[in-house]
């Protein structure tokens, strides 16, 4: 298995993290996001994948791409053990908080937006990472507040196990940190956070762990 990715992607983070919690071993294959311009625009890289991004997995011959097309992926090709509960209604619960952090703030606050804003609408650092940050502290609000409401909470998103919801979670506190946000108000996540970071497969994957660290 072959991994594209770049180190402090946090698309990349949470196929790193699924790859390590099912014991799966796998090869990296570092794609600089900034160097020369962005080595995701080569053309080698686009045979990969044409939309320039990373992660993409490389398994059995196959490309995969889109972080969590390749997580379900691997859910169902490697099914112990389980990123999902059983039960289908629970099961929508976890993807609903994973897709908070997935689809409603990664998007808009990942380099190719910045880049977009500043270039087109001429905002500057701060204006662009106060845009990051706006959008940050919405969706961890919100998953604050979905954590809180559970009728047994755990130590993880969604019970005792870490889940699809912890995987997403995880690397997208790195941004949050990266962009200086407040995480003060989010006492429930920062416990998760903790949680999983004594885990080997979160540590393990975290960006300065990383061959291609900077």
């Amino acid at each position: 298995m072959k991994l594209y990715t770049f180190f402090r992607s946090s698309a990349s983070y949470r196929v790193r993290i699924a790859l390590n919690l099912k014991g799966l071993s796998y090869e990296q294959a570092p794609i600089h996001l900034r160097r020369g311009g962005g080595e995701q625009f080569s053309p080698a890289y686009q045979a990969i994948n044409p939309q320039a991004l990373v992660p993409a997995l490389e398994d059995n011959g196959k490309i995969l791409t889109q972080s969590l097309a390749i997580i379900e992926y691997l859910e169902e090709r490697y099914p112990r053990p389980p990123l999902l509960p059983r039960d289908p209604a629970d099961r929508a619960r976890v993807r609903a908080m994973a897709l908070v952090i997935a689809c409603e703030v990664h998007p808009i606050q990942n380099l190719r937006v910045l880049n977009y804003l500043k270039q087109e609408y001429r905002v500057n650092d701060e204006q662009a990472n106060g845009w990051a940050r706006h959008w940050i502290d919405a969706g961890l609000s919100a998953l604050e507040t979905l954590i809180a409401a559970q009728s047994t909470p755990g130590k993880f998103c969604f019970g005792d196990i870490p889940t699809l919801a912890d995987i997403c979670l995880v690397p997208q506190l790195g941004n949050a940190r990266r962009f200086r946000c407040d995480l003060s108000p989010y006492a429930r996540i920062l416990g998760i956070e903790e949680n999983c970071m004594a885990l080997a497969a979160f540590s393990d994957a975290a960006p300065e762990k990383q061959p291609d660290a900077e």
